[in-house]
């Protein structure tokens, strides 16, 4: 491939063959049918459409077709994307994703795309995954490492019933759980008990944990998918809340897989007549879900986040990697806490992240220095901020480029904080700083400091403008316009 090795598709032809042929065994051994066509819109949600098998097999030259070619779709019904005298986009499937879609009952193909401009035949700007590519090529141009890992920690919530609306004369929220502590005095004829507690979810086996099989039927069909797991458990707060953990990747593969990921759980459960969220904070006066991201640098197959002599074991590299997260953590949580919604997880009480210090073993702190094992390969460190409703390719990409602009700066994080940071007192903790108090600080921050993120034109201007006008225009000034049902509570009988 061309310098950016992960940024083109422009494989050699020897290469792209190779992944063709894979797929082409692919089909003919799990008899596919039909082949979708998945691709990434800036928020976040993965979009698709489909086609018939034979568009992909009963061709002259693989070479010369869809795979170079691409197909076209309107990229202005796509949210942060064109306008609709610019709608003309064009995917270009990457063979190397390419996996049986287990979810589907006809026999199907999944393809993850990627994005480009019909005109000038080059990837698009806002394409969120060609923003990853960039921020993992840049990375190898620094000369500072040649590869990333991550390993998202990705939380979610199982329900038995949702229901939301908003109108001009109503809007409310209901959702209900089996295991859901409130219903402990529910008549379902019978009640059998056994509902976790309010920050007891972590993790009693069975009875208690009704999930069991079913998040083991989630990994069996992961595992199937080409997602390795090492984990699956019960988290900590009532009505449903788990966590599967996946083993690292590096950074593209591993957005790829946050994606397919969350389309599993949700599907899966559908299934089964549940619901699944990946929404932060869906339950008032219980944890909300997280997705604290593990990740390291590593250069000719030496992690460079290891020093044995250093605290927590990490090395000098490290440490302006983490000076850089915590520097730039205001306006990283633009696109790693992304919603309204997550600065309800992101508040002191309930195992979240608010406080921007770094320490070993201490879960209060923005970042954790791992400390189970002294084997240099598993060396990392966690930034616990972000939640599941991030893009991945891009909160991936935001974190990274803060951490090598500590690098390349040498930003000093300070001493680590080997201290509970919600029991100090109150002289002590006002001196930490903390995390935007809502996504509107946030927005504000990325529009003070991004210029690191603009390093290498990995992300571009456009995009942060995109970026800044969609999350204020559809989502902070929407939720300001309407009343909250608590409004009613508070204000009715004034």
């Amino acid at each position: 491939m061309e310098r950016r090795k992960e940024g083109l598709v422009r494989w050699n032809g020897e290469q792209k063959e190779t992944e063709i042929q894979r797929v082409v065994k692919l089909i003919k051994d799990n008899h596919i049918q039909i082949v979708d066509l998945k691709f990434n819109d800036l928020p976040g949600l993965w979009q698709h459409f489909s086609i018939p098998v034979s568009e992909l097999t009963e061709i002259d030259d693989p070479i010369k077709s869809i795979w170079a070619e691409g197909i076209g779709f309107d990229g202005s019904s796509i949210r942060g994307f064109q306008k609709i005298q610019e709608s003309d986009m064009i995917l270009m499937p990457d063979p190397a994703t390419a996996v049986v879609d287990y979810i589907c009952e006809v026999p199907t193909l999944s393809i993850i795309c990627d994005i480009y401009d019909p005109l000038t035949r080059k990837p698009y700007t806002r394409d969120p995954r060609y923003i990853a590519k960039k921020a993992a090529d840049f990375l190898r141009e620094t000369k500072l490492s040649d590869k990333s890992f991550w390993g998202p920690e990705m939380e979610f919530f199982i329900f038995n019933d949702i229901r939301f609306d908003q109108t001009e004369n109503a809007g409310y929220y209901f959702l209900d759980s089996l295991e859901g502590e409130w219903n402990s005095g529910r008549d379902e004829k019978p009640n059998l008990g056994y509902k976790p507690r309010y920050k007891e979810g972590y993790f009693p086996v069975p009875p208690h944990d009704s999930l069991q099989d079913f998040r083991s039927e989630i990994i069996l069909t992961m595992i199937k998918t080409g997602i390795p797991v090492e984990v699956h458990h019960h988290e900590v707060a009532t009505a449903g809340q788990c966590e599967i953990d996946m083993k690292f990747d590096t950074m593209v593969r591993m957005a790829d897989k946050c994606m397919m990921y969350k389309y599993i759980v949700k599907n899966m459960a559908r299934k089964r007549n549940l619901v699944a969220t990946f929404m932060p904070k869906p339950i008032f006066g219980d944890n909300g879900s997280g997705m604290h991201t593990h990740q390291s640098l590593w250069k000719d197959g030496k992690n460079l986040f290891f020093d044995s002599k250093g605290y927590g074991m990490i090395s000098e590299t490290a440490r302006y990697y983490i000076g850089g997260l915590l520097k730039h953590a205001p306006s990283l949580l633009a696109f790693c806490a992304p919603t309204t919604n997550s600065y309800k997880r992101l508040v002191p009480g309930y195992e979240a992240p608010v406080n921007l210090v770094y320490s070993a073993r201490n879960r209060s702190a923005a970042v954790r220095i791992p400390v189970y094992t002294e084997n240099p390969k598993s060396k990392r460190i966690e930034f616990r901020p972000p939640d599941c409703s991030a893009n991945p390719y891009l909160a991936f990409a935001a974190m990274l480029m803060a951490g090598l602009d500590g690098i390349m700066k040498k930003i000093d994080p300070g001493e680590p904080l080997d201290k509970n940071t919600y029991d100090l007192a109150e002289a002590e903790k006002s001196k930490i700083p903390t995390v935007p108090g809502s996504l509107q600080e946030a927005i504000k921050a990325l529009e003070k400091d991004h210029l690191f993120l603009l390093e290498g034109g990995v992300f571009t201007q456009d995009v942060i403008e995109t970026w800044i006008e969609y999350k204020t225009e559809k989502e902070i000034e929407a939720l300001k316009l309407r009343p909250h049902p608590y409004e009613f509570y508070l204000y009715f009988d004034i």
